[in-house]
């Protein structure tokens, strides 16, 4: 009887796991659906859109280009002046946000007094909408009545006001220099984090060993905090490569296009020049570079985990 009851036992086991499994499947279902709905679907459709000609003023000439519309892009001096536009604004943006964001994690997570105080100093900035904090930078870049030129004056590094916004050589820098402003909290934050998960023991056994502070942060606390850098250049990279709402508020993507983003371009062809099959082009190609960014970070991180 005994041995009977061993032989069943597997059985028993292995239908009880597959009815497991199947209930996972439809406890995701729901979660699977929406994700379809909301996020593949509009993706495809827009791929769709991309292969066709389609003006909105003109309705009745609609028809299947192929990919016509990206040859029509790759052979389009604007789209190319976007896209280096929105290449600069992402890999200096984000790399002045790692480099601050590392600093200010490390002072916010040394202990001394009003330690809580000041975190929370720092994340203000990135608390604030990204429309208000905008508007703030526009006012403070304004040529007549900013104070960024008033400070400026009265230090004696500029001898006249000066068009931040409307001039095509400081445009891009001025937007760059709000989004480090506002976002750097951010990647701080998340520095902050790793940081906290790295044990003391190990900063104390380095000091016995007679390691000072920049070998103890090249030797202990950059290697153990990689995974966490690429989690946080994961979200800003991504991020930075869409921006639309801080460039849109401060410059339209002006003056003369200098500071016109992917995103920027694509929002003008698809809702001003009702143009939706270059407009839809456009919103592919960013979803590809969005793509192809987050695969790249993803394998990284899973290098730097599996190691």
């Amino acid at each position: 009887m005994v041995e009977q009851k061993n032989l069943t036992s597997p059985t028993k086991q292995s239908k009880y796991q597959l009815s497991e499994a199947a209930l996972g499947y439809i406890l995701v279902a729901p979660a699977l659906l929406c994700i379809i709905a909301i996020a593949l679907y509009p993706v495809l459709n827009t791929f769709k859109l991309s292969l066709y000609y389609m003006k909105l003023q003109l309705p009745g000439l609609t028809h299947f280009v192929g990919f016509q519309n990206y040859v029509a892009l790759f052979h389009d001096p604007r789209f190319w002046s976007a896209t280096s536009n929105t290449i600069v604004f992402t890999v200096v943006s984000v790399a002045l946000e790692l480099v601050l964001g590392m600093i200010m994690a490390l002072l916010m997570n040394k202990k001394f007094k009003g330690t809580g105080l000041v975190r929370a100093a720092v994340l203000i900035p990135w608390a604030i909408p990204t429309i208000v904090s905008a508007l703030m930078w526009k006012f403070i870049y304004n040529d007549q009545f900013g104070v960024l030129n008033d400070i400026l004056m009265k230090m004696g590094l500029i001898d006249s006001y000066r068009a931040w916004l409307g001039s095509p050589s400081l445009a891009i820098g001025s937007a760059i220099f709000a989004d480090v402003w506002k976002t750097a909290p951010f990647m701080a934050l998340l520095l902050l984090a790793g940081l906290q998960n790295i044990s003391h023991d190990l900063y104390e056994a380095a000091k016995v060993d007679g390691a000072g502070s920049i070998r103890q942060f090249f030797s202990i606390t950059l290697p153990l905090l990689k995974p966490t850098i690429l989690v946080a250049l994961i979200f800003r990279t991504l991020d930075a490569f869409r921006v639309f709402d801080l460039i849109f508020v401060m410059t339209g993507g002006g003056p003369g296009n200098s500071t016109e983003t992917l995103s920027i371009y694509a929002y003008k062809t698809l809702f001003r020049n009702l143009d939706f099959g270059i407009g839809s082009a456009i919103a592919v190609i960013i979803f590809v570079f969005v793509f192809i960014f987050a695969m790249i970070y993803i394998k990284l991180l899973d290098k730097n985990i599996l190691e």
